[in-house]
């Protein structure tokens, strides 16, 4: 089924312990595409500046995703943000943000991008999130993504644009603060009980931890592939977020059984692995499918309880 996401695409620039990189691709938009592309067809929407060029395109174009909703807006900036990063990867300091054409950015979907039988609403304001899926009439599987900002400021906006969806995936801090609970698992029971809509999931990422899946019926973990470097974490939790969505798509379910959901998790899991191995996109611009496959194999074998 293919899939549309509606987001951020952008230049990061991020200094880790491991060296710093300036001015490379990245974006919520960017980094769920490449991840969402190994396993169906991928429709990207969001602006860019006249500084975006054709060699960040093709970068997403060797993966056959589809870039005609890509936005370019003359005389613009594409959005841009620097960060750093300490010894502890799960933690950022964000240095600048100029949002440049993305503060204006007012999302009108393509009729093949409204088509798509699953989207993926990333990280933008709630109020867009639902202009959006008000586009897609025909879709199957709606998921989204958010950040402290919109809970702080556009809550009610927020609550409505979730119970929109089928799937909300946040990390595990924000879910808690959305739900003002302190639990996790109570956290991602209150936001399915504010929807009588069945099959609904919360999907918490949980960093260096891996993530969990809570729907009304159960819960599931996943722990994060263990790595010795880990190089930028950037892009991580969208990488999780294609891979996941991604995976769903390609099995043209009409229902999401728990098995399904699990499988997507373990993908989710592997790719983003591969994402934080190198600096933005260039570990999984030239990820093959056979290594994502063995690293879901070798997730496999270190969680099988017996």
């Amino acid at each position: 089924m293919p899939v549309t996401v509606v987001g951020s695409i952008a230049f990061d620039s991020v200094r880790t312990p491991f060296g710093e990189r300036e001015r490379m691709l990245g974006g919520a938009a960017v980094h769920f595409a490449l991840a969402a592309s190994f396993f169906d067809e991928v429709h990207v929407v969001g602006p860019v500046g006249d500084d975006f060029g054709e060699a960040e395109l093709d970068v997403l174009r060797r993966r056959n995703i589809d870039t005609s909703g890509i936005e370019r807006v003359a005389d613009g900036k594409t959005f841009f943000w620097r960060a750093e990063y300490g010894w502890d990867l799960n933690n950022r300091e964000t240095l600048e943000t100029a949002l440049g054409v993305f503060e204006r950015f007012e999302p009108t979907l393509s009729a093949k991008a409204r088509a798509s039988d699953v989207v993926f609403l990333a990280n933008i304001q709630p109020d867009l999130q639902r202009r959006v899926r008000a586009q897609c009439l025909d879709t199957r599987f709606a998921a989204l993504d958010t950040m402290n900002l919109w809970i702080d400021t556009a809550r009610p906006s927020l609550v409505k644009a979730i119970n929109e969806v089928d799937c909300v995936i946040i990390n595990d801090a924000e879910l808690r603060q959305l739900a003002d609970r302190p639990s996790l698992v109570g956290a991602a029971r209150e936001v399915l009980s504010w929807s009588t809509t069945p099959g609904r999931a919360v999907v918490a990422k949980l960093g260096e931890y891996g993530a969990a899946l809570i729907t009304r019926d159960g819960y599931f973990s996943i722990p994060a592939f263990p790595l010795e470097t880990v190089v930028d974490p950037t892009g991580a939790g969208d990488s999780f977020a294609g891979g996941f969505i991604g995976y769903v798509a390609a099995q043209r379910h009409k229902h999401l059984t728990p098995t399904l959901l699990r499988r997507a998790m373990a993908y989710g899991t592997a790719i983003a692995s591969f994402n934080v191995e190198e600096f933005g996109t260039d570990r999984v611009a030239r990820l093959r499918m056979d290594e994502v496959d063995e690293r879901v194999t070798d997730l496999r074998r270190m969680t099988a309880f017996a």
